[in-house]
C-alpha cells in the first residue's frame, strides 16, 4: 500500500518510526521527516545514516509537511507541534505509526505479530532470523536493531526488507493499538503491569490470540492463563503443560543451553544470548515457527546463530576488569528478567537506572521498586537519575526520589544521584575488577552513548 505514495514522518528517528519508514521507503513510496532530536543534535550518526538511505530531513518548525503528503506521527503528538499544525493547515491525511504498520501487515499472507509485556523484540528477531535462514525471506518490523542484520551499511537495522507476503511484526498493547492487527499467528510472551491495567491487558491479548489461526501462549505466565482456554492455543514454556516445553536449562559465562522436547523429541539449544527468560524467548520463536510449518530442528539450528538485539544485555566491552553492559530493562517484569540473568554468575552488580518517564514511574513507580528489592543481591547497588524528559507538559511531582525512597525502604542499597553524569562518576569510583556495571533505561538512544563512556574512562582509570 505504500507504493507511489508521499509519507512525512514526524519523529522518525524512534524506535517504532525508523523501521517502518524503511519498510514504507523500499517499497516504492516518497519519504522525508523530521526529528526533535536531530534538532537537538542527539544521535547524528542515526540521522546521517538515514540521509545517506534517501531520506529527506528537516527542522521541526513546520517547514517539512508538503501538500499532497501523508502525515505519520504519534497520536499523543499535540497540535502545537509546528509540523503537526501546518500539516493541519495544508489538510494532510494523518496516520498513527500503529495504523500504517498495521495496514501492511494485514495485507500479507502470512502475518505473525508479537505481543506482550516482555521479550517482544527478541521474539520477533528470533522468528525473523529462522525464517530468513530457512529462505523464507520476511519483512520484519522491530523495535529494536537485529544484530543479524545489521552491518557497517545497515547500522540501525531494526527492519528486515523481504517479501510482502510474509510479514513479522512486534506489536504494541501500550496504547491499545494491538486491536488493528489481524494475525494469523498471535504470540503471546507475557503479561503483566506496565501502561496499562492487567484488566485492559487481558481484554487487548485475548482478543488478539483470538483473531489468530495459531496463538503461541506463554504456559508458564499466570496471567496468560485465560488464554489457554482457546482452541487454537500451542503452548510453551519451561512447565509441563507446555506443547513446546524447555528443560535443563544451564547458564553459561557466554549464554546459556537448554533444552526443547516437542511430541516426544529433545532438542539441544545452545543461545549467545543469557538468561532463562531469553530461553523462553527461543521456545517462543520456535513454536511461532512450528505454526507456519518450519521443523524444530531448523528452528533450533537457527537459533544457534542468533547474535541478539542491540540494548537487550549488550555487553558493550570490559576494561580493567570491569564488563559493561547496556540493556533495555525499564518496566518490573523486564528489570526481574535482567537481574535474574545477572544473579546466575557470580560478581557483583552495579547498576543504573534512568525511567524511561514521569508518567510510568506514577503508573508502576511501587512494582518496579519491588522488582529491583527482590532481584538486587546483598552486594549490589543501584543509581537512580531522573527520569527521561524531553519537554512537554507531563506531571512531574513524582520523581526519583520516590523509587529510591522505596527500594531503601524495601531493604535495597540504592541512591538518587539526579544527573546520570554525577551516577556514572559514582560508578567509576565505586567499580572493581569482577564487577559488572548495567546500564537500564529504554526510550533515550544515548544511553549507548553513556554506556560507551563508561567504558572508555574506566580503561584509563589508574
Amino acid at each position: 500500500m505504500a507504493e507511489n505514495k508521499s509519507y512525512f514522518f514526524c519523529g522518525i528517528g524512534g524506535s517504532g518510526m525508523l523501521p517502518l519508514a524503511m519498510i514504507v521507503a523500499a517499497r516504492g513510496a516518497a519519504v522525508s521527516g523530521s526529528d526533535r532530536s536531530r534538532d537537538q543534535g542527539r544521535t547524528p550518526e542515526k540521522f546521517a545514516w538515514l540521509e545517506s538511505q534517501g531520506i529527506a530531513f528537516y527542522p521541526q518548525d513546520g517547514s517539512g509537511p508538503q501538500a499532497g503528503q501523508i502525515l505519520v506521527a504519534s497520536a499523543a503528538i499535540e497540535d502545537s507541534v509546528p509540523d503537526i499544525a501546518a500539516a493541519n493547515a495544508l489538510g494532510l491525511a494523518r496516520m498513527a505509526r500503529a495504523d500504517l504498520n498495521a495496514a501492511l501487515f494485514n495485507d500479507a499472507e502470512s502475518a505473525i505479530g508479537v505481543g506482550g509485556t516482555s521479550g517482544k523484540s527478541t521474539v520477533t528477531g528470533m522468528i525473523g532470523w529462522i525464517l530468513e535462514n530457512t529462505g523464507r525471506k520476511p519483512t520484519v518490523m522491530n523495535g529494536a536493531v537485529m544484530r543479524n542484520f545489521s552491518g557497517e551499511d545497515r547500522p540501525f537495522a531494526s527492519a528486515l526488507v523481504g517479501d510482502a507476503a510474509i510479514y513479522v511484526s512486534e506489536v504494541d498493547e501500550s496504547d491499545g493499538s494491538i486491536a488493528l492487527y489481524r494475525p494469523d499467528v498471535a504470540v503471546v510472551t507475557n503479561i503483566s503491569l506496565d501502561h496499562k491495567s492487567l484488566e485492559e491487558l487481558h481484554r487487548l491479548f485475548g482478543d488478539f490470540a483470538a483473531k489468530a489461526r495459531v496463538a503461541v501462549v506463554n504456559a508458564d505466565d499466570p496471567e496468560s492463563a485465560p488464554l489457554m482456554r482457546g482452541g487454537n492455543v500451542l503452548s510453551f514454556g519451561f512447565g509441563d503443560a507446555a506443547a513446546v516445553r524447555g528443560s535443563d536449562f544451564e547458564a553459561l559465562a557466554d549464554g546459556c543451553r537448554f533444552a526443547a522436547n516437542v511430541d516426544s523429541y529433545r532438542y539441544e539449544i545452545r543461545l549467545r544470548m543469557p538468561g532463562r527468560h531469553n530461553a523462553a524467548n527461543a521456545l517462543a520463536a520456535i513454536a511461532a515457527a512450528r505454526a507456519v510449518d518450519i521443523p524444530v530442528a531448523e528452528a533450533v539450528n537457527a537459533l544457534a546463530s542468533f547474535a541478539g538485539l542491540a540494548r537487550r544485555y549488550e555487553v558493550l566491552g570490559q576494561a580493567n576488569g570491569i564488563t559493561v553492559i547496556d540493556d533495555f530493562a525499564h518496566n518490573p517484569d523486564k528489570v526481574a528478567a535482567t537481574l535474574a540473568a545477572v544473579a546466575e554468575l557470580p560478581g557483583r552488580a552495579l547498576l543504573f537506572f534512568q525511567p524511561h518517564g514521569y508518567g510510568p514511574l506514577r503508573q508502576m513507580g511501587k512494582e518496579l521498586a519491588a522488582s529491583f528489592v527482590a532481584g538486587m543481591r546483598p552486594d549490589d547497588k543501584l543509581f537512580v537519575c531522573d527520569p527521561v524528559y524531553f519537554g512537554g507538559t507531563v506531571d512531574r511531582s513524582i520523581g526519583s526520589e520516590a523509587l529510591v525512597a522505596d527500594i531503601v525502604a524495601g531493604g535495597g542499597d540504592a541512591v538518587h544521584l539526579t544527573t546520570r553524569t554525577n551516577c556514572g562518576a559514582a560508578m567509576i569510583d565505586e567499580a572493581k575488577p569482577g564487577d559488572r556495571i548495567l546500564i537500564l533505561g529504554a526510550r533515550d538512544d544515548t544511553l549507548t552513548e553513556f554506556g560507551r563512556e563508561l567504558l572508555e574512562k574506566l580503561a584509563v582509570r589508574a
